[in-house]
């Protein structure tokens, strides 16, 4: 919705409803949370940049005011992206929120490209200014080692590897995959990226060591307990709000305290909801496109564990935490674009500025891990895991050659020996049947009928 607007579906501007999108009812009203305030804010930002000119003395720490001057810089892009940004597809809790995040994604890839241009050491040691605890090379942990569920050499504890193995990721799994279902709307897609992932676990343990877990960590605790019941739950999340009924009236038209704080609870609940209908195999354009979005999902996977080693961040640091909070919030926004621009083209003729900043975030990243650690990257795969991966994709390949073209050739060309064979029949039944006009069966179209001799 454009600023100070009346609170738009969650979609872009006009055009024919979907049938997958629910039905709104908005009573419009136009109150002073959803207004435009550009000009209160341009005054709070001016006052506050006047407060440090005037009134504050300028501490005499370079490092101090550089830190402070950049940061103050963000902020000021972070104030004018938030009021003058152009809107994406969600309204809620406010367009200002998604705005904000878009502005985030400009300066996380800008510092993506600072970081690309330094020197492996230089760029290691920047992080100092962050967190004068990094840039320290820190040990990986490595999950695997004793994998028996019941150790009876261990007389205290038999099950002690199973409880080593419950820690804080644990929910982080279950959370994580629970939003991205939310994310990607379809259940078929997250089971192939959640187990894709756990084949890539496997064929990368030999370039980090915390990729190596235990048979029952990869497919039980990760697969089918964590990533499993939080795409079940995210599944009947997703049930739950294409069944919700989305009537939307102001808090001040409403009589009763107990249904303003219903509506204050709802105002962080989507304004619409559009049904994800993938269809990978509808087509070739669609089948890429699918293809293309899981490839995404696991190289942004990666990075999370190739940037934090090759920038020597330990997994529980905050930074860590905060990219995933980050691609949280821009992943659906992304995800919703994408979806958009693939479902209807002539309406949504380019790609949107999310799902932009997304791809161009995660190919950045995977960048630096390139340039930061080469030796790592190209450390080869074993022979059978070589052997797997070749035969994998032979396979979908062999799959879309023969789904998109080979059968498509087929059945062109059995339509047509069927059509032949129509033909014919009709021909032969009219013959048999003594039909003097029979014979024009055999003339060319657009010719005269030839005049038969008495």
């Amino acid at each position: 919705q454009p600023n100070g607007g009346t609170p738009g579906a969650e979609r872009d501007g006009a055009g024919p409803r979907r049938s997958t999108e629910s039905e709104v009812y908005d009573d419009g009203t136009n109150t002073f949370f959803w207004r435009a305030h550009t000009l209160t804010v341009l005054f709070i930002l001016t006052c506050a940049l006047g407060y440090v000119t005037l009134l504050e003395e300028t501490p005499q720490d370079t490092a101090y005011n550089t830190k402070r001057g950049i940061v103050a810089s963000i902020l000021v892009f972070l104030c004018f992206g938030v009021t003058q940004a152009k809107d994406g597809p969600f309204s809620r809790p406010h367009p200002a929120y998604w705005r904000f995040w878009l502005c985030v994604s400009v300066v996380y890839e800008l510092f993506l490209i600072f970081i690309l241009f330094q020197t492996v050491q230089d760029g290691r040691q920047f992080m100092k200014y962050i967190d004068p605890h990094l840039g320290v090379p820190l040990p990986e942990r490595d999950y695997g080692g004793n994998c028996l569920i019941y150790d009876p050499g261990n007389g205290t504890d038999p099950f002690h590897n199973i409880w080593d193995k419950l820690d804080g990721f644990v929910p982080a799994h279950f959370f994580g995959w629970y939003l991205k279902t939310l994310m990607i709307r379809d259940w078929w897609m997250c089971m192939i990226i959640s187990v894709m992932f756990e084949f890539l676990e496997y064929s990368l343990e030999h370039q980090l060591p915390n990729f190596s877990e235990c048979w029952w960590d990869h497919w039980i605790m990760d697969v089918i307990l964590c990533n499993g019941l939080g795409i079940y739950c995210g599944m009947k999340t997703l049930s739950w709000l294409s069944l919700k009924t989305y009537k939307w009236q102001g808090l001040w038209n409403i009589p009763t305290y107990k249904g303003k704080m219903k509506r204050i609870v709802f105002q962080f609940t989507p304004y619409s909801w559009v049904k994800f209908e993938w269809k990978p195999a509808s087509s070739l354009r669609r089948w890429l496109a699918v293809c293309g979005i899981i490839f995404v999902f696991l190289l942004a996977e990666l990075n999370t564990f190739y940037l934090k080693f090759v920038l020597w961040m330990p997994p529980e640091h905050y930074l860590v935490l905060l990219r995933l909070v980050f691609f949280v919030n821009v992943g659906g926004v992304a995800m919703r674009e994408i979806y958009d621009f693939m479902d209807d083209p002539k309406f949504h003729k380019k790609l949107g500025q999310q799902a932009w900043l997304v791809a161009a975030i995660t190919a950045t990243e995977f960048l630096i891990v390139v340039k930061y650690d080469p030796y790592t990257l190209t450390l080869s795969l074993p022979f059978y895991i070589t052997q797997c991966w070749i035969l994998g994709i032979i396979l979908v390949l062999t799959w879309t050659a023969w789904r998109f073209f080979i059968r498509d050739i087929t059945l062109r060309y059995k339509e047509i020996r069927r059509q032949k064979q129509e033909h014919r029949h009709e021909r032969d039944k009219c013959l048999s049947n003594g039909d003097g006009h029979a014979a024009l069966l055999d003339e060319p179209s657009g010719s005269k009928p030839r005049e038969r001799k008495l």
